[in-house]
């Protein structure tokens, strides 16, 4: 991308970065994101300098920003856990998000040809999405494609796209006995195709390559308790997931995931994965229920509602399962006034299209 070309939304996005050691990866980037701002989470110890590379622009937050800023509230950012990356979401005035892991690098399509995956991110934003009826082409609103005979003419305009949720080649987004079972195992198939995940269907979300329309759905976009201090870790994004697509669903917002992919170099150990998934593995079976069931009020016409009347129903159903639940309950609550005060003038109310959502 030429330094003389505007990128599109360049003064609308910002970058989240959560790490715990120097950007050089930003390198291989620089000409996909040196003209967007970054918001940089840095975890771990705030005593670490964190070294980026020069001519880009951005903001760097440690663990003692996070604990001046929100006081008391910090005790919902999670520390020691790429959960932390939430804080970014929070404090960012744009409309639109993507975030991304430092682990992660350009990867190209079949014909070799470097992907710009944040354009492909902004492209599935900015466009429509169609989670009430499913289109055998996917997204019909890519070039050359468009919706099927049969698809009714009443859906086609569409639905907001809240969430783009992109994939990666290399190292697979796997648990910790599926690396163990498959160590050697590398995701070499580009498949080029985006498609709506539709309503009432659930997904596993992955934060390393995610972008979302913060206006529509930032405060669902919330990445738990894990980490230090906490029964669990690596469910920060399956839980934002969730919570989110339950919370689209009901306010008649879209879900997209397939392109773009990025290059996955580091393959986490699984043993250090499997002490902090154990009791997630555990969990999801009664999670997965639980957020196939639930259901929202038709008072809840925010996503800061929707949020806040999910909280109570985890702490009435899950706080059951375990008292991390009712926790973690707590600290959604707590996300929800971090937000508020953050951000003073964003609740919103959001009309259902066509009265097809909840």
């Amino acid at each position: 991308m030429p330094s003389s070309i505007t990128p599109i939304l360049k003064d609308e996005l910002d970058i989240v970065i959560p790490t715990i050691r120097n950007l050089d990866f930003l390198e291989q980037w620089r000409p996909f994101f040196q003209q967007y701002h970054l918001i940089i989470v840095q975890d771990g110890d705030p005593s670490k300098v964190i070294k980026v590379p020069e001519g880009f622009n951005y903001e760097l937050y440690n663990r003692n920003d996070i604990n001046r800023i929100l006081g008391p509230k910090a005790s919902c950012i999670s520390f020691k856990d790429s959960a932390c990356r939430c804080f970014g979401f929070a404090v960012s005035k744009k409309k639109y998000i993507f975030t991304i892991d430092d682990d992660c690098f350009v990867a190209k399509d079949p014909s070799g040809k470097e992907i710009d995956a944040l354009q492909q991110h902004i492209k599935n934003l900015l466009t429509p999405s169609t989670p009430f009826f499913f289109n055998t082409l996917y997204d019909p609103y890519r070039e050359g494609a468009d919706f099927v005979r049969g698809y009714p003419f009443s859906l086609r305009e569409g639905v907001p796209t809240a969430v783009s949720h992109g994939l990666w080649l290399n190292i697979p987004d796997y648990d910790a006995p599926t690396q163990l079972v498959k160590p050697l195992e590398r995701n070499n198939r580009y498949v080029d195709a985006v498609l709506t995940i539709p309503k009432g269907t659930l997904f596993p979300m992955c934060g390393m390559n995610l972008a979302f329309n913060r206006e529509l759905i930032g405060p669902a976009l919330y990445f738990g308790l894990m980490g230090d201090g906490q029964p669990i870790g690596r469910y920060d994004d399956m839980w934002a997931g969730w919570c989110m697509k339950v919370i689209s669903d009901h306010l008649g917002l879209g879900v997209k995931t397939g392109l773009p992919y990025i290059w996955h170099s580091k393959a986490s150990n699984p043993f250090v994965n499997l002490k902090k998934e154990y009791k997630g593995i555990y969990w999801q079976e009664e999670l997965i229920p639980f957020f196939q069931s639930v259901s929202l009020s038709k008072e809840s016409t925010t996503v800061q509602k929707c949020y806040i009347e999910l909280s109570k129903k985890v702490k009435a159903k899950l706080g059951l399962v375990d008292d991390y639940f009712n926790k973690l309950a707590d600290a959604m609550v707590t996300w929800i006034e971090v937000w508020d005060e953050l951000n003073p003038s964003e609740e919103k109310s959001v009309t259902l299209p066509n009265g097809l959502a909840k």
